[in-house]
């Protein structure tokens, strides 16, 4: 089972490589297209503040995650300065993807707790701070990369408490999740769920909703109404996204899309269109 597959499927993770060096004056991170920050720090010391968390001191090589758009600083010690690479990312999906949904604001990850990463890092970091050819797409690649083994280490750690993600991590319940996410046009039901899950309804009931946040089936329409969208904006008509992920006809899709998004699939697909870029 690749409880991965089916998000990752619909949700591919992008990044662009943008620094590489010592960083030596205080800097303010803050992407007007509203990306998410991935910064590997390498060496030195540097103070980070913003991203709706405390200051912190961080003097350790570590990976620095903030998979949505979050405004922070680094200001790098006086005499030591900071060995960093940055690259802004796109968990991809926009705000309905359950993986940038479940993570925290901001993640701090030593290299030390993560040497199943080492190889990657090693890869990336001699990139950073070399000139060969290609250097940009390599750079790009290999944190697209290492956003995929960040999340892995952040599911198999337990690292985060609640939602998908924390789902995900408990083996009965990854079982249901990952059946939704890979067939999400199926008619589950809630006890079709529970045998998945090796569990009885009321048992697999309660401790979805307890981990997860949301009861299975909430789970699975939000899950549908955002498979729909990434349907939408690549032109699929509404019948057939309708179709895809388990309504008999376009009138269901509208009213749960409505329910979830707060309006029609017409509605939101115009508003889309709209915004600039």
């Amino acid at each position: 089972m690749d409880a991965f597959a089916a998000l990752f499927g619909h949700f591919t993770p992008s990044a662009r490589a943008f620094f590489s060096g010592n960083l030596c004056t205080p800097f303010a991170f803050d992407n007007p297209d509203g990306l998410g920050y991935l910064h590997v720090l390498k060496g030195g010391r540097l103070r980070l503040t913003g991203a709706g968390a405390a200051a912190l001191e961080i003097a350790e090589p570590c990976i620095i995650l903030l998979p949505r758009h979050a405004p922070h600083s680094f200001d790098p010690d006086a005499d030591t300065g900071a060995d960093l690479v940055c690259a802004t990312v796109q968990i991809g999906g926009g705000q309905g993807n359950p993986i940038a949904l479940g993570l925290p604001e901001l993640l701090v990850i030593p290299f030390a707790t993560i040497a199943t990463i080492a190889p990657t890092l090693d890869l990336l970091l001699g990139e950073a701070f070399a000139d060969a050819g290609g250097r940009q797409v390599a750079l790009d690649r290999l944190f697209e990369y290492l956003i995929v083994q960040v999340i892995r280490h952040v599911v198999d750690e337990g690292i985060v408490e609640g939602g998908i993600l924390a789902a995900l991590a408990d083996p009965r319940l990854a079982r249901a999740v990952t059946a939704m996410h890979d067939d999400p046009g199926r008619p589950w039901t809630l006890d079709d769920l529970a045998d998945q899950a090796g569990m009885s309804r009321t048992a697999f009931a309660r401790h979805f909703r307890s981990v997860a946040g949301a009861t299975p089936m909430d789970y699975l329409m939000r899950w549908r109404m955002t498979i729909a969208q990434n349907l939408m904006r690549k032109g699929k008509p509404i019948k057939a996204v309708a179709t895809s992920v388990g309504y008999e006809s376009p009138a269901a899709l509208t009213r749960a899309f409505a329910k979830v998004v707060g309006m029609s699939p017409r509605g939101w697909l115009s508003a889309q269109t709209a915004l600039p870029g």
